[in-house]
C-alpha cells in the first residue's frame, strides 16, 4: 500500500471506491439462537468489575439472559436442587469449571482490505474466535456502503461476524474536500442519513473540524481522532476534547497536550513524516518531550479531560514491535494464521504505511520502552481517576494479528498497571459505553443480550489462555502441554466453536501458501 499523507488521503476518501472487498458468504457456522440455553457449571466473570463468581447455571432463551443461578461453592458438588430445569427444547452445555466473559469490543478493528490480501471471512473468524462480539469500524475504508451493508448482515446474523459499529472516515463519499464549516455540517448530515454510527477524523483545519465534531453531537453521531502529526498542531487532544470530541485512538495529541517549553514535536531538521522511519522512530521520543508525570501541567491536561468526559483508546499493541521487533515478528501464530498476502504486507518497504523497518535497532527499541513508559503510566492513571479507557488493536499492521493482537492488548493493559478485572471492563462495559450499547450489552446480567465468551481455564490468572494458541502447561507427567483458548464465543445467542473457526482460518491460510507456493520467511533471510 503506497503510503499517503493525510491530505491525499482525505481525498482520497471522497472518491468512490472501486474493486471493493467480496461481502463475507452466508453464515453457515454456529447453532441457535434457542428457545431455551442453559451453560452449566460455569465461573462467571460478569464484567461490571465484580470478582468472579461460581459455579452458576446461566440461562439463555432466544438471544437474552433470563436467569443466573449460583448453584454451589467452589471444591463441593453441584447443588442439583438449585439448578434451572431443562425440558425437551433446552441446549445445554457442560461449562463445569470453565470462566465466562462478556463479548469483547476490539474499538479500533479494520476489516482488512485489499491491500492486504485479506476477505472479511478470514478476519471477522479470527475475530470471533478470540471472544470479540463487537467492533468499532474506524473510517471504514473499505468503503461506507460496504461497511453499512455488513453491519446490517451482522445484525440480522446472516453472516459469521460480530457486531459492527461503523465509524465513516472524514470526507468519505464527499464530492470533494472539505474546506468550509458548513461543508462539514453538510457532510456529517448526509453520513447521519445514510446511517453512519459515528466519525473518524485524522484532524482538520480549526473551523471545519469545530463545525463537525459540534454536528455530530447534535446528532448523537460518536466522534474519534488519531491526531495526525500533519493536523495536531491544529488541535491536540485536549483542544479537541474542549470542542466535544468523544473519544481518541492511539496516543497522538497527548503529549503535544502536555508540552511546557514547545508547540511543535521537537522534529530532527531533515524530518519528512512520509519517511515511515522518520515517523515511528521520532514518535518513540515524544513522550520524553512533555510534562513530568504528575507535574502540575501533567495533572491539570488529564483533570480538564476526566472533567469533559473524554474517552481514550490506546492501541499499545500497534507499536509494540516499535520496542521489540524479532518477538513480534516471531510470533508463533503467523505461521499457522497469516496470510502469505498479509506477511508480505508486513515486509520492510520503503513505501508501506507501518513498514518503518529500514534501519531499526537497539537504540530505537531503548526510546521506544521509555515511551511505554510514561505512556502507560498516563492511561493507567487515567483509568485511577474514573476515565474511561476502552481496548484496541488496530491490526493488520505491524506484524498484527487478527484477534491474537487483540489479547496481547489485554497483557499491555496488565503492564501498564489495570487489574485483570479492570482490563475485562475496559473490554467489555466500555466499549458499550462509547457506543451508546451499554444498557443492553457489556456485562453479564438478567435481562442483556446474550453476547458471552467461554474458556477453559482462568483468565484473571493467566492472559494468554484467551490466545487461540492457548498457554503452555508443563503436567504431572513433565509432558508439555496447551490449556486454555475460548471453547465458545456466543453472539446473539447464536453459540460458535472457536477452535473450529480457527481451524476454518488454519485451511484458509494452508490453501493459500499451497496456491502462491509460499511460506513464512524472515526478512533478508530464507527461513
Amino acid at each position: 500500500m503506497k503510503k499517503l499523507s493525510v491530505l491525499s488521503l482525505l481525498v482520497i476518501l471522497s472518491m468512490p471506491v472501486f474493486g471493493q472487498m467480496p461481502d463475507a458468504p452466508p453464515r453457515s457456522e454456529g447453532e441457535g439462537p434457542f428457545d431455551r440455553l442453559i451453560i452449566r457449571g460455569v465461573h462467571l466473570i460478569d464484567g461490571t468489575g465484580s470478582p468472579a463468581t461460581g459455579p452458576v447455571d446461566i440461562v439463555v432463551e432466544g438471544n437474552r439472559i433470563t436467569n443466573i443461578r449460583t448453584v454451589g461453592y467452589p471444591g463441593l458438588p453441584i447443588n442439583e436442587q438449585r439448578r434451572p430445569q431443562a425440558d425437551e427444547n433446552t441446549k445445554e452445555i457442560d461449562a463445569t469449571g470453565m470462566y465466562l466473559l462478556p463479548g469483547f469490543f476490539d474499538m479500533h478493528a479494520h476489516t482488512g482490505g485489499r491491500a492486504q490480501g485479506t476477505t472479511p471471512e478470514y478476519v471477522y473468524k479470527l475475530w470471533l474466535a478470540h471472544g470479540i462480539t463487537s467492533i468499532r469500524e474506524p473510517g471504514s475504508f473499505n468503503g461506507m456502503d460496504w461497511t453499512l451493508r455488513h453491519r446490517e448482515m451482522s445484525e440480522k446474523n446472516e453472516i459469521t461476524a460480530p457486531r459492527i459499529s461503523a465509524w465513516i472516515g472524514f470526507g468519505q463519499g464527499s464530492n470533494g474536500p472539505i474546506t468550509t464549516a458548513q461543508q462539514a455540517r453538510d457532510w456529517v448530515e448526509m453520513i447521519d442519513d445514510r446511517g453512519a454510527d459515528g466519525i473518524k477524523f485524522f484532524g482538520a483545519s480549526p473551523e471545519v473540524y469545530a463545525a463537525a465534531i459540534d454536528e455530530a453531537n447534535k446528532r448523537d453521531l460518536g466522534t474519534m481522532t488519531h491526531h495526525a502529526q500533519t493536523r495536531v498542531v491544529y488541535n491536540n487532544a485536549l483542544t479537541s476534547a474542549r470542542l466535544g470530541l468523544t473519544s481518541m485512538t492511539h496516543w497522538y495529541g497527548l503529549p503535544e497536550a502536555m508540552f511546557e517549553d514547545q508547540i511543535i514535536q521537537d522534529y530532527p531538521l531533515d524530518y519528512n513524516y512520509n519517511n515511515e522511519q522518520h515517523r515511528f522512530e521520532e514518535a518513540g521520543r515524544l513522550w520524553t518531550q512533555t510534562a513530568k508525570p504528575y507535574s502540575e501541567k501533567w495533572n491539570e491536561v488529564m483533570n480538564e479531560m476526566l472533567a469533559l468526559d473524554f474517552s481514550i483508546n490506546p492501541t499499545f499493541t500497534i507499536y509494540e514491535a516499535s520496542r521489540d521487533l524479532m518477538t513480534q515478528r516471531r510470533a508463533e501464530w503467523h505461521e499457522k494464521y497469516t496470510l502469505p498476502s498479509l506477511w508480505r504486507f508486513y515486509a520492510p518497504s520503503r513505501i508501506s504505511h507501518g513498514s518503518y523497518w529500514l534501519d531499526w535497532g537497539t537504540e530505537q527499541e531503548i526510546a521506544w520502552k521509555e515511551n511505554y513508559r510514561l505512556w502507560m503510566e498516563f492511561i493507567n492513571e487515567y483509568k485511577n481517576r474514573g476515565g474511561r479507557v476502552t481496548l484496541g488493536s488496530d491490526a493488520g499492521y505491524i506484524y498484527k494479528l487478527y484477534g491474537f493482537s487483540y489479547i496481547q492488548e489485554m497483557e499491555l493493559f496488565r503492564e501498564a498497571g489495570f487489574h485483570p478485572l479492570e482490563i475485562f471492563q475496559s473490554a467489555s462495559l466500555k466499549g458499550a459505553e462509547v457506543l451508546g450499547v451499554d444498557h443492553e450489552l457489556g456485562t453479564i446480567e438478567i435481562g442483556k443480550l446474550a453476547d458471552m465468551v467461554i474458556v477453559d481455564a482462568n483468565p484473571m490468572a493467566n492472559l494468554k489462555v484467551l490466545y487461540g494458541t492457548g498457554a503452555i502447561l508443563v503436567d504431572e507427567n513433565n509432558e508439555v502441554q496447551r490449556h486454555g483458548g475460548v471453547v465458545y464465543t456466543i453472539k446473539d445467542g447464536i453459540v460458535f466453536n472457536a477452535k473450529e473457526l480457527l481451524k476454518d482460518v488454519e485451511e484458509m491460510v494452508e490453501a493459500a501458501k499451497q496456491n502462491e507456493n509460499s511460506r513464512i520467511t524472515q526478512p533478508g533471510l530464507d527461513y
